[in-house]
Formats: C-alpha cells, sequence, structure tokens
C-alpha cells in the first residue's frame, strides 16, 4: 500500500489533525474542463513537490508548518460536478466549525464552488478576490451552471468579488462583470498602484481562488487554458502579502494544476505558493 503523504511531508507531530490550525483538502476533479485535461492530477503533484520544500520562510523569517498542517483525504474522483460540489462545501464547513484555516488544492476551478459556499456561511462581510486569466462569469457552459467556467457567476450569487489578471473573456460575460472591481492584466502592467486599488475594493473577510492561469505562461506553462501576458512571481507574492497584511484573510484554494511529467517545476511553483500564502497570514 503506497504511503499516504502529508502537504510537506511533515512528522505527525505536525500533521495531527486534531492540533493542526489548517487543514489541506486535495480535490482531484476535471470533469467539467474544455482544453488540456489533466487537471485531477494536480492536487497530489502538488502534495509531492511540497516533499522537497525547505519549511523555512526567508521573507517572513517563519515557519508556518509548526502551527500544523493536516492533509485530508482526496475528494474527487468518478462523481458528478454537484456531488463534488456538496462533496467540497461539508468537508470545508465542517473544518471551518471546528476553527480550523482550510485550503482546497484542485482540480478544475468548479471544485471552488463548495469551499466559497462554505466560507461565504461562515463569514460575514465576505469578499471573495479572485486571481485568473479569465473572468469565469458565463452563466451556464455546456449545459452546465456549476461548470469551470462559471465559477464567479455562482460565486456572484453568494458575496461580492473583485477579479485580478483578467485578459480573456467572452463577449457575453460583459454584462455580468463589475468593472470597477476588475483589474485586467493589460492595466496591472509595469504598475505600481494597482495593489492599493484592490485594497480598497475588498471587505474586512477575503477569501482567494487562485487558478494557476493568472501567471504568465513563461513560468507556469502546466494550466489547462493558458493565456499570454500573465501575472509574475513577485507581482502576486506582493499582492498576496498586502492582502494577508490588510485583511482578514480567512481561507484560499489552488486550482487548474495540470501537471506535465516533464517539467515538474510548475508543481513545486504551485506548493511553493500555498506555503508563502500560509506564510503571510500566519506571521501576525
Amino acid at each position: 500500500m503506497k504511503e499516504r503523504i502529508h502537504f510537506g511531508y511533515l512528522p505527525e507531530e505536525y500533521s495531527d489533525p486534531e492540533n493542526a490550525e489548517i487543514v489541506i483538502v486535495p480535490v482531484a476533479y476535471d470533469g467539467t474542463s474544455t482544453w488540456i485535461k489533466g487537471a485531477d492530477k494536480g492536487p497530489a503533484a502538488m502534495i509531492e513537490a511540497s516533499v522537497n520544500m525547505e519549511l523555512y520562510d526567508i521573507e517572513t523569517d517563519s515557519e508556518v508548518y509548526k502551527k500544523g498542517i493536516f492533509t485530508e483525504e482526496t475528494t474527487g474522483g468518478d462523481i458528478t460536478t454537484n456531488e463534488m460540489i456538496d462533496a467540497v462545501h461539508g468537508i470545508a464547513r465542517y473544518y471551518l466549525e471546528n476553527n480550523k484555516f482550510v485550503v482546497v488544492i484542485g482540480g478544475e476551478h468548479s471544485v471552488s464552488i463548495g469551499s466559497i459556499k462554505a466560507h461565504a456561511r461562515h463569514f460575514e462581510n465576505l469578499t471573495v478576490l479572485q486571481l485568473d486569466a479569465h473572468t469565469d462569469l458565463r452563466e451556464e457552459y455546456n449545459g452546465s451552471r456549476n461548470n469551470h467556467a462559471c465559477v464567479m457567476a455562482r460565486t456572484k450569487e453568494l458575496c461580492p468579488i473583485v477579479q485580478v489578471g483578467i485578459r480573456s473573456m467572452d463577449s457575453s460575460e460583459k454584462e455580468a462583470m463589475d468593472k470597477a472591481s476588475v483589474f485586467f492584466a493589460k492595466d496591472i502592467y509595469n504598475k505600481t498602484d494597482w495593489i492599493k486599488n484592490v485594497i480598497s475594493k475588498l471587505s474586512e473577510n477575503v477569501y482567494i481562488t487562485i487558478d494557476l492561469d493568472v501567471f504568465d505562461p513563461s513560468i507556469m506553462p502546466s494550466t489547462g487554458t493558458p493565456e499570454p501576458g500573465g501575472l509574475l512571481w513577485y507581482d502576486v507574492l506582493e499582492l498576496l502579502k498586502t492582502v494577508s497584511d490588510k485583511k482578514n484573510l480567512v481561507g484560499f484554494d489552488v486550482v487548474e494544476l495540470c501537471p506535465n511529467s516533464r517539467n515538474t517545476a510548475p508543481d513545486f511553483m504551485a506548493a511553493k505558493l500555498i506555503y508563502k500564502l500560509l506564510s503571510y497570514k500566519f506571521r501576525k
């Protein structure tokens, strides 16, 4: 029987579910993606890559793993999208009610819906900050209202949203878009004041959903729908750090890693991104 690996390959002292303050929820689901398949392999790739990650964070001078990081059993697989959303919602809600900080890793972007729903019901005055190449505001796509292209349409039914890094959309999504809360990638490029403007749009409690295609494909080629002109590593880190400093980050997800066995650097980058954001959150 293959050994179950926890995120960060932590000793039992720091991966025990009772004492851990942080819970990683892997969701291996790729039921509605429409181009490159393989996002269901993303959670395992991130966790495997995290084994090789240094647990001391230089920037924050911290070791967030000492807060305890428990990795839940993987959910997803051969189930319907609605069943997957309900399962993720139930898992996230359970851990929120037990005062855990929940991180969902996917999987295609539809895995975020259940987690966002759980957080929106648990926290008042919540805004969802979306980092993504795509608006994901379609009312339905391919006959489904819970398609990966509809994630933010479903989120808008629960709470306000702010969108960052957008550079691809369908004309049908323009009507659903709040342009005052959208930060297009072309408007961010070579600018310095955009992060302050993003912060001004957020409420006190913030949930972040990170589709990895927000990054430029030169550093993150392993996604199902890569788009040129994306954000770079330090651009994203500066935003995440500022949100963590100025607002109450209540949860997040990282989705749409489509691993390529010939290039594992993006897998490690995704794992490192999770650990960096946890380091920002808990350094206070």
